[in-house]
């Protein structure tokens, strides 16, 4: 009985030991009430919540608050107003005690996603309120956005960087916290960069990165951003990180292709390094270490283990017990250094290759190179000179180009640089060292630089005698030399250089397909990993894109197929053309929305708003009539501009030569002025000149016209022999049977009568076809100073 007393006292020792455990945790996860913290009750709309915000803010803000919990007050009070001040959070918040970023841990299970990623099962447990884990990024690796804009985004093209996104009161952070601080130890000894953003000190930067949701981890690399999707395990964010390397960094090199990419340095202008290791993949620490150098070395990585690299094992000696590596410049058959560590740490291989930048000679391709090579006097006792050979990349000049290497390479003086040019590639620098105005090149000449200035200010001296690589020439120029060391006055003369050109600009097209190669795969990647936030603005711009693409298409279908309809009725009316029927013109792109042409006269009463304050962009079509013609050619006048009426930029008017004659001859003569519109006849019979059928367009805003003369061909039927440039470009001569002039005079009899009408009928003939040039805006334009004014608009004496 006693055992079992014991025992019942045990466990309810046990449950409350529980429950006391259980409640130091549900009360370390609901310490925080935002609704205490500001001060407003449960039914505080969001006006007042704002308003306490505001108060509060200003009262507990660090830089005017100087208590000693100020500063985590003010943490206090933005946080319960982030819970607040949105709706979904606030609800939760009100039903469960708790929202996303501060739900307890517990309901996750082995391969749950989560936000952006997945969390792995070894996450489950529960170091709530550890500062020293968190302290571990939020000190020393906390990011800000000028930071960012400043400092990572320019070092991004040298190092990728692996930011995480976290705030205080996410509880998933703190999940992945163990993971992050052991990747954060490994890849940055790799020279990784590393950075955290709190959202709750840092929304702005958060919101540019285009991280909505904490916890986040991403990847920021050549300036753009990639986010990582995958569960939070050391080797998926390793390999993230590998993936974020461009793939073209380092080449496998074998006994095949070994003399190949080692005599390419005279091509790229670069050292070449090559990495001897045993392992089947190149190591990360050597592909972000031809990340960070891709500008001045091209790298090479050989697989000891390998048949295939057997030779290359033997040439160079190498030790297959450790890791080796070595440099070659000009020449291929020996390296020019080499190292060899079983540790091979960052550091050790930063030292070598900075020490291995430059050939011993290099070419200047770009002002880049230059500016590192001859850099610019800062201090006296930094002085930096440069011996500049300038030469051809003809056969004829390789005999002095090998003497100019073979003398740099015995050069012991560190404030001495060595470099070439070719004359044909950089010719403005050229040109002035060596004073040419001929278009004749001279021969190789040596100079001795010092630069002053970042504006290209140069102090120089010529090298006398040129350089043929006899060894007068090596002589000649090791005295200089000597004498600069002595006496750096000898530079007597100064010159302003212009910037070099870039001889690889060339290859940009290649980095653009690159660049473009990378971004369509970030897009796929973005698609197949379903981050639609991310992705919504492009999404949108292509479906917005596709929409306007399929509205055209159907908007010209539609317009296609209704344009067929009218053709098909109008085809067969095609014999009707020469009786004047509607269907001799072509239709307009606007069907007419009426069955009539409303043709009004110009006057003095409508001549303002007709012609001379008529909109920009309209134009009248004005048909200059007679009495006796008034009635055949306005039917047809109608018939060929019917098709056209769909216009709204045209309006259609009739001019009576019976009443303003005086009109149209001031018109014609302002136009003769400008354009010399030929009228057949001399200034003394000008007033004989029939001017029935003419049709004027007229811009009154603009101040032009366009004519159209009239052709007749004599035969009933319409058709002309020839299609006289008259009719058609409304510029030309009309045609002699056109005028009535040079026909005889007939008997009035009911057949002459109706042979003069027919003439009349027909004088409008090619009228459509004029339209048709008129409205593609192929017409002849003849500008005038202004309209004739009213008092012209005058009836015959």
């Amino acid at each position: 009985m006693a055992r079992r007393t014991r025992m019942f006292l045990t466990f309810p020792g046990i449950v409350v030991v529980c429950l006391h455990l259980l409640g130091g945790s549900m009360e370390t996860a609901n310490e925080v009430d935002p609704y205490k913290i500001l001060g407003v009750t449960k039914s505080a709309s969001q006006a007042e919540i704002k308003k306490v915000y505001k108060r509060l803010v200003r009262e507990w803000h660090p830089d005017k608050n100087k208590n000693e919990g100020a500063e985590d007050m003010f943490i206090k009070i933005t946080k319960s107003y982030e819970i607040l001040s949105n709706e979904e959070k606030r609800t939760n918040y009100d039903r469960y005690g708790q929202t996303d970023d501060t739900q307890p841990y517990g309901h996750g299970h082995y391969g749950h996603r989560h936000d952006h990623f997945y969390f792995d099962e070894s996450f489950f447990h529960f170091p709530f309120n550890n500062k020293g884990n968190r302290e571990f990024a939020d000190s020393k690796y906390a990011l800000h956005f000028n930071q960012y804009v400043n400092d990572v985004v320019p070092d991004s093209y040298k190092r990728p960087y692996l930011i995480k996104i976290t705030s205080d009161w996410c509880f998933s952070c703190i999940h992945i916290e163990p993971v992050w601080k052991e990747v954060v130890l490994e890849l940055e000894a790799l020279g990784v960069g590393i950075g955290v953003v709190d959202v709750g000190y840092e929304r702005r930067l958060a919101n540019h990165l285009g991280a909505h949701r904490t916890p986040s981890i991403l990847g920021v690399i050549n300036g753009k951003v990639t986010f990582f999707h995958y569960a939070v395990v050391k080797e998926h964010l390793r390999q993230f990180v590998e993936d974020l390397l461009p793939q073209r960094l380092v080449d496998k090199v074998t006994d095949r292709n070994d003399f190949q990419f080692l005599n390419s340095w005279h091509e790229q202008n670069k050292p070449h390094v090559l990495l001897f290791d045993q392992v089947p993949v190149v190591p990360l620490l050597y592909k972000l270490t031809a990340f960070a150098y891709k500008d001045y070395v091209q790298f090479g990585y050989v697989d000891q283990g390998l048949s295939e690299t057997a030779n290359l094992l033997k040439q160079f000696n190498i030790n297959t017990y450790a890791p080796t590596m070595l440099v070659f410049k000009e020449s291929t058959d020996k390296p020019a250094d080499i190292i060899q560590a079983k540790g091979m740490k960052k550091q050790i291989i930063d030292e070598f290759i900075t020490n291995n930048k430059f050939l011993l000679v290099p070419r200047l391709v770009n002002q880049k190179l230059f500016d590192e090579l001859c850099p610019v006097k800062q201090f006296h006792r930094r002085r930096k000179y440069c011996v500049l050979l300038i030469t051809g990349d003809e056969e004829s000049y390789t005999i002095g180009n090998q003497a100019f290497l073979t003398f740099a390479s015995t050069n012991t003086l560190e404030v001495v640089r060595f470099a070439y040019v070719y004359q044909r590639l950089q010719q403005s620098l050229c040109d002035i060292l060596l004073k040419t105005k001929d278009s004749t090149p001279p021969p190789p000449q040596v100079f001795i630089l010092e630069r002053r200035n970042p504006a290209g200010k140069v102090l120089y001296k010529e090298v006398a005698g040129g350089w043929n690589g006899t060894d007068e020439d090596k002589q000649r120029l090791l005295d200089e030399l000597e004498r600069l060391q002595k006496d750096p006055s000898i530079l007597n003369y100064d010159a302003m250089l212009p910037e070099l050109n870039n001889e690889f600009a060339s290859m940009f097209l290649i980095r653009w397909i690159y660049t473009a190669y990378d971004y369509i795969s970030e897009i796929l990647d973005d698609i197949l990993h379903n981050n639609w936030r991310e992705m919504m603005p492009l999404l949108s711009l292509i479906f917005s894109a596709l929409f306007i693409l399929f509205g055209t298409v159907v908007v010209q279908a539609f317009s296609d197929s209704s344009e067929d309809g009218k053709s098909k009725p109008k085809a067969k009316e095609g014999t009707k053309a020469a009786n004047g029927s509607p269907g001799s013109s072509s239709t307009s792109s606007r069907p007419p929305k009426k069955n009539f042409v409303e043709v009004t006269e110009l006057t003095d009463i409508t001549y303002t708003s007709n012609l001379v304050k008529l909109r920009p962009g309209h134009m009248n079509v004005v048909l200059v009539l007679t009495d006796a013609t008034k009635n055949v050619l306005l039917s047809k006048f109608a018939k060929e501009v019917y098709s056209f009426t769909g216009s709204l930029t045209l309006h259609f008017s009739f001019l009576n030569m019976d009443k303003h004659s005086a009109w149209m001859e001031t018109l014609l003569e302002f136009a003769q002025d400008a354009m010399q519109i030929d009228t057949e006849e001399d200034d003394c019979d000008r007033h004989k000149i029939d001017y029935t059928g003419y049709v004027l367009a007229l811009n009154g805003h603009k101040k032009y016209l366009c004519l159209f003369k009239p052709v007749y061909t004599g035969e009933e039927g319409g058709s002309s022999e020839e299609e006289g440039p008259g009719g058609a470009t409304g510029g030309g001569k009309r045609s002699r049977s056109g005028s009535r002039d040079d026909h005889p005079p007939r008997r009035s009899t009911p057949r002459s009568r109706s042979t003069a009408t027919l003439q009349i009928h027909h004088k409008l003939d090619r009228l459509g076809l004029w339209m048709e040039r008129l409205m593609e805006g192929t017409l002849p334009r003849y500008y005038i100073p202004g309209w004739p004014g009213l008092d012209k608009i005058t009836g015959p004496k």
